[in-house]
């Protein structure tokens, strides 16, 4: 941990706008050091310039400088108490629209950026005694919709992944939490979300319909930024680690929807696939 236990070091990606940037800002608030990235540097001058103290930039825009980020978090405050995987990015289309190029993208972004992240900065936490790492995850990830194959396919191997990660790591004082928002009011919809390639009209009445019903509810999402940053930087000051920590009240109707869902399917085929085992 850093030398002040009052203090924490936070590492936070995507800070442009959105969650990234509002749980920066409330961290900076609060007392702590944070360094922030984003793909674009100068979106952060306004924070840099506010926090000069204990804010620190970095401009991030693949997975190749995403490897050395923890290493200059490390550098720029002597540790690493928290990381916040934020950045990503939506990809809208049908699988059969969307292209090699389209499909690697998104998963370097919402996957792999976030898996290079954890393990670069596993062994300084262990070394530390503990940390916490909170990883952005989605709706998409709690129960798909069409549409979002591969965005969701992503943030799906980012759940199960942290699953393991919490498991392997959790003896070493090592923390990990999913936050899963339902709608917020951040720029994901516009200047966060990517188009498919190509375009199949047959897919028009199903990932055409939901892409239409995305457009039409950007900047009418019932989800507060801030007030869903607040809640992330208490839990973590609380020393509480939820698996899953979902915002707002679509999330939570979701997992439970999706659970009772479950159970009902289940026991539906339990006579039938219990007769399996030897």
């Amino acid at each position: 941990m850093s030398e002040d236990s009052e203090s924490k070091v936070w590492l936070v990606t995507g800070c442009s706008s959105g969650f990234g940037r509002a749980i920066a800002r409330n961290t900076l608030e609060a007392g702590h050091r944070v360094v922030a990235t984003a793909r674009n540097v100068g979106d952060l001058a306004e924070l840099q310039s506010e926090f000069p103290e204990t804010c620190r930039t970095l401009d991030v825009t693949d997975l190749a400088a995403l490897k050395g980020t923890a290493a200059e978090a490390r550098d720029a405050f002597g540790g690493i108490d928290v990381l916040v995987n934020n950045a990503g990015q939506g990809l809208i289309g049908a699988l059969e629209e969307c292209s090699d190029a389209d499909i690697a993208a998104n998963m370097a972004v919402n996957f792999f950026g976030p898996l290079h992240l954890m393990r670069a900065v596993l062994p300084l936490m262990r070394e530390q005694g503990g940390a916490h790492i909170v990883n952005m995850s989605a709706a998409a990830a709690i129960s798909n919709y069409p549409g979002f194959a591969i965005y969701g396919a992503a943030k799906a191997a980012l759940e199960y992944a942290s699953e393991a990660v919490k498991a392997e790591a959790g003896p070493h004082g090592v923390k990990v939490t999913l936050v899963e928002p339902g709608p917020f009011r951040t720029d994901f919809i516009g200047r966060s979300m990517a188009r498919a390639s190509g375009s199949v009209e047959a897919y028009a009445g199903t990932s055409g319909r939901f892409a239409k019903l995305l457009e039409g509810m950007n900047g009418k999402q019932v989800g507060d930024p801030s007030k869903a940053a607040e809640v992330i930087v208490t839990m973590v000051k609380e020393g509480k680690a939820p698996m899953r920590l979902p915002l707002g009240k679509y999330a939570v109707k979701k997992i439970k929807d999706r659970a009772a869902a479950s159970v009902r399917e289940v026991e539906a085929w339990e006579t039938v696939v219990a007769a399996t085992d030897f």
